[in-house]
């Protein structure tokens, strides 16, 4: 049996009433792709019927439904190991070529899937493409990003002119490197649509599941590129992603995982000069955004008191 040219994967939690069109959009762009393709979908403990609506409609799709919210790098780890990444006893040429970690709160358009996979084989030294993202009324949205740096925190708390937030200043591509037709490099394409070599997962790991949720694709660029990997952002491969659709149900939940994640993130990869001018940042930013928390929020009150006691 020859190797698949393409595994996707896509974890859900909570989202029933939108993976429906996010595996439609995808499969029907996979089926004129060319490409010899499976889907995985891991539904992280829903209590809304997710994983039960998923077979119900796609009994293709290759399901695993855990009791249990893994989180989203764990629960993409879990995909790939049933690919067979990490078992020594699978040759390499049995794994996918290639692997399409996909957001269940996305609309594929018509050939973004074999534009990203060509786009991902056109040069050796690409190990990570992503596609050009918009919102659901067709508005841009940034796809890519630099890794993140002090600058950017700055940007996160405190004000700037308003051209800078758009800028490489605040980790931002270029508006007209989108608009174009070529794929261009990056640091690291949002977690949302993010295709990577089979080779560059044995050589540089899958996701840390330190991270439950945030930043787990901002490491893993840092490893990917850290071993010698580019990653581009593909204009030609066009996909919708609505945004923020599970983890807006737990606001509060989410700022504490957001800053619990991103000082995993800084502790990781900075120098220690770096991580404690982060900190400071970090404290003085998250102090200016309690004085404004509104009386009816108690929750977001204990959110960011946490996050001052774990910022040291």
């Amino acid at each position: 049996m020859s190797a698949l040219d393409l595994a996707v994967v896509i974890v859900t939690w909570n989202v029933r009433d939108l993976i429906a069109d996010a595996l439609r959009t995808l499969i029907a762009d996979l089926a004129q792709s060319g490409l010899h393709y499976c889907v995985y979908v891991v539904d992280s403990g829903s209590s809304d019927g997710t994983p039960q609506h998923v077979a119900a409609l796609f009994p293709q799709v290759t399901l695993t439904a855990s009791p249990e919210n893994l989180g989203f790098g764990r629960a993409n780890n879990l995909a790939m190991r049933q690919m067979g990444f990490e078992n020594p006893a699978i040759p390499t040429e049995r794994l996918p070529k290639a692997v399409y970690l996909l957001n269940p709160d996305t609309l594929t358009q018509r050939g973004a899937s074999r534009a990203l996979y060509d786009a991902l084989f056109s040069a050796a030294d690409i190990g990570w493409v992503g596609a050009n993202l918009t919102y659901a009324d067709g508005s841009f949205q940034h796809g890519a990003f630099h890794f993140p740096g002090l600058r950017q925190l700055y940007a996160e708390f405190f004000p700037l002119p308003a051209r800078l937030y758009n800028s490489g200043f605040n980790g931002r591509y270029p508006l007209r490197r989108y608009a174009g037709e070529q794929p261009f490099t990056v640091d690291f394409t949002l977690g949302a649509t993010m295709m990577l070599r089979r080779e560059v997962i044995l050589q540089t790991g899958m996701f840390d599941e330190a991270f439950f949720v945030y930043c787990e694709e901002v490491d893993w660029g840092w490893r990917v590129q850290r071993a010698g990997w580019r990653a581009l952002c593909v204009p030609s491969a066009h996909v919708v992603h609505l945004g923020g659709q599970s983890t807006s149900q737990v606001s509060a939940k989410s700022v504490v995982y957001l800053w619990e994640s991103r000082l995993k993130l800084y502790a990781k990869h900075y120098p220690r000069w770096k991580l404690k001018i982060a900190h400071g940042l970090v404290r003085a930013g998250i102090r200016s955004k309690l004085r404004h928390v509104p009386a009816n929020r108690p929750d977001l009150t204990a959110a960011y008191q946490h996050i001052l006691a774990i910022t040291v």
